[in-house]
């Protein structure tokens, strides 16, 4: 089957021609694609299983009875997350770039641990470095990206993070406060020991967690707990509240914008042609022979 030319991935890869490192990239690296869909699939499968079989050999009675299984299995994974490892490599029209960017370096330290644990024995390092294959959820926020809601919260976070910053600075001042205020009021005696600490119990109050490791004991310091518990019941919605109201934004705003029906990206003003991200035509679907 013949391929359409198709954007080259890196201006630095002028002879990156549809070869197989170039089918390669466009499963792996691409989600426009069948392929890359189901490619994506499969790798978040794998991300959760491998995680989960962590979390159970974690569990001493879980690890006696099934320990030789769940061993096993990681190394399944190791070898198949080894494999995707070396492809994205090999296929990456910048390779040195992915090998030393954030995801390259989570996929590299967490397919580590297996191979360390063959040269180096101790069950104490082990299991520190063994930890680090919980990295490999970080891909799974790497795919959600491309899903067209996921979209739509990311914008609404980074919409709303200027007025929540803002939001965040004022609760902080406001501890400051308070933490300051029961610090003189009820002083070491009665366990706030420092202004540090009495902020501690101030932002365990204000969200209302309350541990119970320190207790105000005076009549003036319960009122000052009693007026930092109310402020923190009036300021817990506030940042909810920013957030629910730029998601309405966006939401509204994405049904004004059209979808491409090839890549269900959105981005794509009324009048769009053609797509931004796979260019493929906005009245039809592209051809079979584009995509696989």
């Amino acid at each position: 089957m013949s391929i359409e030319p198709q954007p080259q991935p890196s201006s630095e890869s002028n002879e990156f021609a549809p070869t197989l490192r170039f089918k390669l990239y466009t499963i792996i690296f691409g989600t426009s694609t069948p392929a890359g869909k189901r490619f994506d699939l499969v790798l978040i499968y794998l991300i959760v299983f491998s995680v989960l079989a962590l979390m159970l050999d974690s569990i001493r009675w879980v690890s006696d009875l099934y320990g030789p299984y769940i061993f096993a299995f990681e190394w399944l994974f190791t070898i198949l997350f080894t494999a995707e490892y070396l492809v994205r490599v090999y296929c990456s029209p910048k390779r040195w770039a992915y090998v030393f960017s954030f995801y390259g370096l989570v996929d590299l330290i967490s397919i580590l641990p297996s191979y360390v644990s063959l040269f180096v024995p101790g069950a104490n390092f082990l299991l520190a470095i063994r930890l680090l294959r919980v990295l490999r959820i970080f891909r799974i926020l790497k795919l959600v990206r491309y899903l067209s809601e996921a979209n739509v919260l990311i914008r609404a976070v980074m919409m709303s993070r200027r007025k929540i910053s803002i939001f965040a600075m004022s609760v902080l001042v406001l501890s400051v406060i308070f933490g300051s205020l029961m610090y003189i009021v009820e002083g070491p005696e009665n366990g706030f020991s420092s202004i540090p600490k009495s902020i501690y119990w101030t932002i365990v109050t204000i969200t209302t967690v309350g541990y119970g490791d320190i207790t105000p004991h005076t009549v003036l310091g319960q009122i000052i707990a009693a007026t930092a518990m109310l402020t923190g019941y009036s300021i817990l919605a506030v940042p909810t509240g920013i957030f629910t109201a730029e998601l309405a934004q966006e939401m509204q705003r994405d049904r004004r914008i059209r979808n491409c029906i090839n890549c269900s990206r959105s981005g794509h003003e009324a009048d769009s042609k053609f797509c931004r991200f796979c260019g493929a035509g906005m009245e039809e679907k592209s051809t079979p022979e584009s995509k696989d």
